[in-house]
């Protein structure tokens, strides 16, 4: 087993284990875009999945919105040789939403058909969890949208039960930066999908994306602090499992 994936499932497991994301006998699924934060997540919960004290099923989907260019055989390939099954389903996401809609900010519309359109798929399949690929810039950047853009302190939750589907979305990635989960894809040479999508770099979370760089410049720890101030408030879910490692 890659050392670096052995060090990065560490990671994984101490967000697992503090927000007690994963139960025996879960069936989960991971929403595979082909982005590298996906891929990652998807082979870390399949080697913890080797050790972990509770048995838990694993399984990969992909929804195509619809985007030219977008090979998904090189995902499926992956999947196979670490045998996890893999269900690739096509969508018409991308022309409701561009061509039919013309939204003026699709990114909402997209998010909640993509949501709406995943539930879907695994309650057909009897899966009961969804992990994401959300990781700590993620959550930050979360957190910093909804403070400037909405004047709220707010964020998504590391676990979130959705009530109307019984699906329950873990986010496991939650202690992992962005560039420890480039670095570790660039080992892996996993088969990164590029995503065409024309507002990739025109939303308000690149947005915020950039000025957390810049301001990352020269105060370099403001990231850590913004994210222990999230948990310490705490935010609604945010709080980890009080002294579990000391009980261990």
């Amino acid at each position: 087993m890659d050392k670096a994936l052995n060090e990065f499932t560490g990671t994984v497991r101490r967000a697992v284990d503090d927000y007690d994301m994963i139960q025996e006998g879960d069936k989960i699924a991971v929403g595979v875009s082909g982005g590298k934060d996906s891929l990652i997540l998807l082979l870390a919960l399949k080697h913890l999945q080797s050790f972990y004290p509770k048995a838990f099923q694993l399984e990969a989907i992909t929804l195509e919105l619809g985007f030219e260019g977008m090979d998904f055989a090189p995902v499926a390939e992956l999947c196979r040789n670490w045998e996890i099954p893999y269900t690739c389903l096509k969508t018409d996401i991308k022309e409701i939403v561009f061509d039919v809609r013309r939204e003026e900010n699709p990114c909402s519309l997209c998010a909640k058909m993509r949501r709406g359109a995943l539930n879907d798929a695994i309650k057909q399949k009897g899966i009961n969890k969804l992990a994401l690929g959300h990781h700590f810039d993620d959550a930050v950047e979360t957190f910093m949208m909804s403070l400037l853009f909405e004047g709220r302190i707010s964020c998504f939750r590391p676990v979130t039960y959705l009530d109307r589907s019984g699906v329950t979305q873990i986010r496991p990635l939650i202690y992992a930066g962005e560039q420890k989960i480039a670095n570790l894809a660039e080992s892996l040479q996993v088969p990164v999908v590029e995503n065409p999508c024309p507002q990739d770099k025109g939303s308000k979370r690149y947005e915020i994306k950039q000025l957390l760089k810049t301001l990352g410049g020269d105060y370099p720890d403001m990231k850590s602090k913004v994210f222990g101030a999230m948990q310490r408030l705490p935010l609604p879910g945010w709080e980890p499992r009080p002294n579990w490692r000391q009980a261990k």
